[in-house]
């Protein structure tokens, strides 16, 4: 299969085997030159704002700058690649090198996915795209079938989260070269792994960000974010710049998807929203693969996810539902602090909600904003919905990193992952979650300067008055924060992570064989919830093929079980008519297919 490829509007491109076309924004600017290595060149005014020069005789990883008129030389803003940091000389990138050996790969079916997040940084002691590629087997074998890539995007330093990528079109440089992440990608695919990448399109960070000398117009004072001003996304030169950056990891690099980060914070006014430009643009140039377009919105909106007549997706496939994690985390720990204060109450039902209808806000006032927030989801098939009961922003965005297993302890961790995994929702595990990682995942950085210091003081500020964060909070510019969030790989050698092995690996081959031919068969399921008390949940989902029902009890108390139909696909530990504490028990009922 070939892989299609589109002219970029900016960046190096190779306009013939031996000409590459610089071409950069900079309406800022009244002139602009181009630097090589042996020479520096004029660049000519293209009209609208844009410079460029077609030169010949370049070659693949000729490093090069754009130079201001002050004298000022900066990376290309769609830099393919980077030479050191953010701050250096790009790279020009020849995408023809690298031939996939697995060009067939078409992808896999949504239903049948299982997330694997992870950050190539603190994945493996080298933090590499080539370390990273040796453990892809281990995860193919456990029963995961797309991995879900934190942010890569060149950013500020060398150890991030990557949520302040600054060069949105760069491998990361400390992670390794185009070509390893090519091969990263190319190995997973050869495994039956899909691989999707999470992007941030509604900000840059706050270092090696040249766009405002360059372009002032790229951004709109008038629009405020939590980052600072928006991004003038009406702007056709901002507009162009944003939707090929989808578009661009897709073809280039032959991924499966992406993960819009925080799109409530993407504000369009154009006649038609940037959010579903992009989504169009990618399923009219890329028909003849599965792509999956996640998002991430704590509006709990529905509009960017319509389905058709036979139940595709022609713009996002899927939300991230932190509902039901903040309803499973308020449930397991107690905790009512900042936005968990919305499931403080009766967090039973809430937990009981997020498992039977997806979204627990459907236009409910949110006691956190004291606004309505939500819309009915009950049109939206249970795959429609990602779930997790930790990722990298809870973990993260504690002081100490704790994961849940820290929180909540073995036992409820154990029943929330049960019921997580063989849930009709999608489900989506946090780096080392399958082996019961006990190893923090902290919020780091590799600032320097004033910089360094304003992001220290604004962590620790954060945390002031948080329940469980009177602790000091670790800096996140210690090279120490960043090593104490690696996995600890060790851990599965030991009777404990093996015995959390085998339960993953169990739970995940069930999940294949009795719940993906539920969401295969297509169309919504009428979720209900049979029962709740204090730490007791029991729900049902009737689907076409049959009825999947589960109860759970983390009380310190037995209760009787409910009645369930069906019988059991799964039980922890064996149950009869009493759910002992720290129980769960999963059953379906289906004639056609007994167990």
């Amino acid at each position: 299969m070939e892989f299609r490829t589109f002219q970029k509007q900016w960046g190096a491109e190779f306009i013939s085997s031996d000409v590459v076309r610089f071409r950069v924004w900079a309406e800022g600017q009244n002139d602009m030159t181009l630097r090589l290595p042996e020479n520096d060149i004029q660049m000519m005014a293209a009209g609208d704002g844009w410079y460029q020069v077609d030169v010949p005789g370049i070659r693949h990883g000729t490093a090069y700058q754009f130079v201001l008129q002050d004298g000022m030389a900066v990376p290309d803003p769609a830099s393919r690649a980077q030479k050191g940091d953010v701050n250096g000389p790009s790279i020009v990138i020849d995408s023809s090198r690298y031939l996939h050996a697995n060009r067939g790969w078409k992808g896999r079916a949504w239903e049948e996915t299982i997330i694997y997040e992870l950050h190539i940084g603190t994945f493996t002691p080298e933090g590499t795209f080539r370390a990273a590629i040796d453990k892809l087997p281990y995860l193919a074998e456990l029963g995961v079938t797309q991995l879900e890539v934190m942010p890569v995007s060149q950013f500020g330093g060398s150890r991030g989260w990557g949520y302040d990528g600054v060069l949105l079109y760069a491998p990361h440089s400390a992670y390794g070269t185009p070509e390893e992440f090519h091969a990263f990608i190319d190995a997973a695919h050869g495994l039956g792994l899909s691989v999707v990448l999470d992007i941030v399109l509604n900000h840059f960070g706050p270092e090696g960000n040249y766009l405002p000398l360059l372009s002032p117009a790229f951004f709109d004072s008038q629009r405020k974010t939590p980052w600072g001003n928006g991004i003038a996304y009406e702007n056709d030169a901002v507009r162009s710049y944003i939707i090929e950056a989808p578009l661009y990891w897709l073809t280039e690099y032959h991924l499966d998807g992406l993960r819009f980060d925080a799109i409530d914070q993407i504000k369009d006014a154009s006649a038609k929203h940037i959010l579903q430009e992009i989504a169009e643009r990618i399923r009219q140039f890329i028909p003849d693969r599965h792509i999956h377009l996640t998002t991430e919105d704590s509006r709990n909106v529905i509009f960017l996810h319509p389905r058709d007549e036979h139940g595709e997706t022609p713009l996002f496939t899927a939300e991230w539902n932190d509902d039901f994690h903040n309803a499973a985390h308020v449930f397991a720990t107690g905790e009512t602090h900042a936005y968990y204060q919305d499931f403080a109450h009766q967090p039973e039902q809430k937990f009981a909600r997020a498992l039977s209808d997806g979204f627990v806000y459907q236009g409910e006032i949110s006691p956190q904003s004291g606004e309505p927030r939500g819309v009915d989801c009950h049109t939206q098939p249970p795959q429609f919905f990602v779930d997790f009961i930790q990722n990298h922003d809870q973990t993260g965005n504690r002081a100490q990193g704790d994961r849940l297993i820290t929180l909540a302890g073995a036992d409820k961790t154990r029943v929330l992952l049960i019921a997580l995994l063989l849930s009709p929702h999608i489900p989506l595990l946090f780096m080392g979650e399958e082996y019961g990682e006990t190893h923090p995942f902290l919020f780091f950085t590799d600032f320097h300067g004033k910089l360094a210091s304003a992001v220290r003081e604004g962590r620790a500020k954060e945390f002031t008055g948080y329940a469980g964060h009177g602790e000091s909070v670790p800096d996140p510019n210690d090279v120490n924060t960043f090593n104490h969030s690696k996995l600890n790989w060790d851990r599965i050698a030991t009777e404990e992570g093996k015995t959390w092995l085998r339960l993953t690996r169990k739970l995940l081959e069930l999940r294949h064989r009795y719940i993906v031919p539920l969401l295969r068969a297509g169309g919504t399921a009428d979720g209900d919830i049979m029962h709740t008390a204090p730490g007791v949940v029991a729900v049902r989902w009737q689907f076409s093929g049959g009825t999947l029902s589960l109860a759970l009890n983390i009380s310190h108390s037995p209760v009787v079980l409910p009645e369930l139909a069906g019988e059991t696909l799964f039980a922890w530990p064996e149950v009869d008519d009493i759910l002992p504490a720290n129980s769960i028990v999963i059953r379906f009922a289906n004639g056609d297919a007994p167990l």
